[in-house]
């Protein structure tokens, strides 16, 4: 799921095959789920890593056309393990039904959780979005190396669009899978207390600091300078904070004026992504002292400082 970015324009010539398995790279196929829509692109991309015994990352949304794709791409090999980036729904639901078929285990950085306690009353716009029941076999946790499918892959901790996202770096390659934390395509919808806008920033920081520069993302197709993309969104990112400062400087009080000042002419269908990834910013602001906030009966109030 994604927020509109402007200066940071999609790739229209991605072309996905859904449901066929395309060979993105010695060891990896990708296999796209059919679940296009606003907040998925072109839809979740599955992949399938190893020759003769194989790792399936990120699953993707509970289909069964896409779960006869993978099984006929897997054929008759068996998979050492299913891993997931993070547990929103358009990447794990069909991970039970993977598991049944091809008795594999689950490995994930740990059930779904909040990146912080919810507040009174506060509406969690995601909820519907996570995969709260689903448990791991196995908790993967920040710097472990995985060694599966005849590949290396190292673990790298990357909260902020959810509490429990990872990306996978593949040892020995400028390789790194990044979920829904780095896509091609869109910036990446964060949304309060599911996500952390500080922590997607640290995140952010993380794996542009990494030797690895080309990107698998779970919706799009590949990013071949991903450090330079990164810091690129990180620029982004920094713009919009700046934009919420000055709207509030000049009047802006709630989401709502702020969301029609910074996103004048939004798709209606992206509204309501685009006032969630304001209320992250805006939380990031007010940690920082740069705003400050009040909940009352009409929301989310924003005031300078």
């Amino acid at each position: 799921m994604a927020s509109p970015a402007p200066s940071l324009p999609a790739a229209p010539d991605f072309l996905p095959q859904i449901g066929v398995p395309v060979r993105v790279a010695p060891g990896i196929v990708r296999v796209t789920a059919p679940n296009a829509g606003p907040y998925t692109f072109t839809g979740t991309n599955s992949f399938i890593l190893g020759d003769a015994s194989l790792v399936v990352l990120d699953p993707g949304p509970a289909d069964d056309k896409h779960l006869e794709a993978l099984l006929t791409a897997i054929g008759r090999r068996p998979v050492e393990a299913i891993i997931l980036t993070h547990t929103h729904k358009d990447h794990s639901t069909l991970a039970p039904a993977l598991k049944m078929a091809t008795g594999a285990p689950l490995w994930f950085g740990g059930k779904h959780r909040l990146s912080r306690p919810a507040l009174p009353h506060e509406r969690i716009a995601l909820a519907g979005a996570c995969d709260w029941t689903l448990e791991p076999d196995r908790i993967l946790h920040d710097g472990e190396r995985l060694a599966v499918a005849g590949l290396a892959l190292t673990v790298i901790a990357t909260p902020g669009h959810c509490a429990n996202h990872l990306a996978f770096a593949v040892d020995g390659t400028d390789m790194l899978f990044s979920g829904d934390h780095v896509m091609g395509w869109s910036s990446t919808l964060v949304s309060v207390p599911d996500g952390d806008m500080g922590s997607y920033l640290a995140s952010l920081d993380r794996v542009i600091e990494l030797p690895h520069t080309h990107y698998l993302p779970a919706h799009g197709g590949p990013i071949t300078d991903g450090k330079a993309y990164a810091i690129a969104l990180r620029a982004h990112r920094e713009t919009r904070n700046q934009q919420i400062v000055a709207g509030v400087i000049a009047g802006d009080r709630s989401v709502g004026a702020l969301r029609r000042r910074i996103y004048p002419d939004l798709k209606p269908a992206l509204v309501i992504a685009a006032r969630m990834t304001l209320a992250a910013h805006i939380e990031y602001l007010a940690s920082r002292g740069e705003v400050a906030t009040r909940r009352g009966p009409f929301g989310l109030r924003v005031t300078p400082v």
